[in-house]
């Protein structure tokens, strides 16, 4: 077994706040992230689960026991940090191998979990090297290494792909993942990336400003997002957010922005009225960049082209509507021939906030 379980969390340095009713759960075999800008209390919040740091109020639950109050060394977690932290003076074999010999486990058990854990990671090759003659991909192996060979109930690692170049985090996101599932272990990890948590996650706690403020699985998070928050830290590059009011003219209803108006069905305005929302101001409406289309056909939005990023066969480009700079994705070979265009979306592809919270409304 190994499940989690965190009620109304705690976390204060002085007058900072940085962990502010934190509740969430993490099953058996799940692979679950807390994902957040920096500052936002992730990191914390790991800390306190691993007993390293202590919270100012709320419970922690292993397996359904209290461990809130339990050292570190107790609560059966192993942690892999952000900067590796292996021993320089030890090789290879006897980083992976000291958590085993802390609780003095036989040299025959140790030496035969030892080679298996590498034979897994494929650094069996490397066990007798220092640290210091290691690459950055191969020392974080090391470090998940060190973590696994222990059996522990619950996995914690603090954004522990931070420091590899671009291509080796692509790489290592794919063997981490198949590990977890190969060997069926609970895993909770701390990121920034909203790549790596997307693409890795059976589930996601989105965090800003010592809170949670949006949980689901990637696919739930990507397409429904509740805050306008997720909406614009979740996705790449991330949702267009625009402010306005939405405008009666001769029975006709308009998204205003300022820059452009945007037409919508009374259809839309009946869904708003259900949710409960009398008042047609103070919104901001999402829309996805992958949803915006460039037509030939005049519409109230009409923008100009100002940069084009290639990446492979798709493109992102940024397209100026007056004050606003929204982002749109496309195949490369739909990118408009004149840098100015008019840019459309369907409405059912849009997210409808409120601006003063932030709280989605449909």
């Amino acid at each position: 077994m190994g499940t989690l379980r965190v009620e109304h969390l705690y976390k204060s340095y002085g007058k900072v706040q940085a962990v502010r009713d934190v509740s969430f759960e993490l099953e058996n075999g799940q692979f679950l992230f807390l994902l957040g800008p920096s500052g936002c209390g992730k990191t914390t919040t790991l800390r306190c689960i691993a007993g390293l740091e202590e919270p100012d109020r709320g419970k922690i639950y292993i397996d359904g026991r209290d461990v809130t109050d339990v050292p570190t060394e107790e609560r059966g977690i192993a942690m892999v940090f952000q900067t590796w932290a292996l021993y320089p003076n030890m090789n290879v074999f006897n980083n992976i191998a000291f958590p085993l010999k802390l609780r003095k486990v036989p040299k025959g058990e140790i030496s035969k979990r030892v080679k298996e854990v590498a034979e897994m990671l494929r650094i069996d090759n490397l066990l007798d090297r220092m640290p210091g003659e290691l690459s950055g991909g191969e020392s974080q192996r090391v470090a998940l290494g060190r973590a696994i060979v222990r059996e522990a109930t619950i996995y914690c690692l603090d954004e522990p792909l931070t420091f590899l170049d671009a291509l080796l985090r692509i790489q290592m996101r794919g063997e981490l993942k198949l590990l977890q599932k190969k060997l069926g272990i609970t895993v909770l990890m701390v990121t920034h990336d909203q790549v790596e948590a997307t693409t890795m996650a059976d589930k996601i706690e989105v965090m800003n400003a010592g809170r949670i403020i949006q949980e689901g699985t990637p696919k739930e998070i990507y397409e429904n997002p509740q805050h306008t928050f997720v909406a614009g830290f979740v996705g790449a590059p991330p949702t267009n957010l625009i402010d306005g009011d939405i405008d009666e003219e001769m029975g006709e209803y308009y998204f205003d922005a300022g820059a452009f108006k945007y037409g919508l069905s009374k259809n839309f305005i009946s869904a708003i009225r259900q949710a409960g929302r009398e008042s047609l101001s103070g919104l901001t409406l999402g829309i996805r960049p992958e949803r915006i289309k460039f037509t030939e056909k005049e519409t109230n939005i009409k923008g100009v082209i100002e940069v084009v990023e290639y990446e492979g066969p798709r493109a992102t480009l940024d397209v100026r509507v007056d004050g606003y700079i929204l982002k749109a994705v496309c195949d490369i070979v739909e990118i408009p021939r004149s840098d100015r265009v008019y840019l459309d979306w369907d409405e059912k592809e849009v997210f409808l906030f409120d601006k003063s919270s932030g709280n989605r409304i449909i």
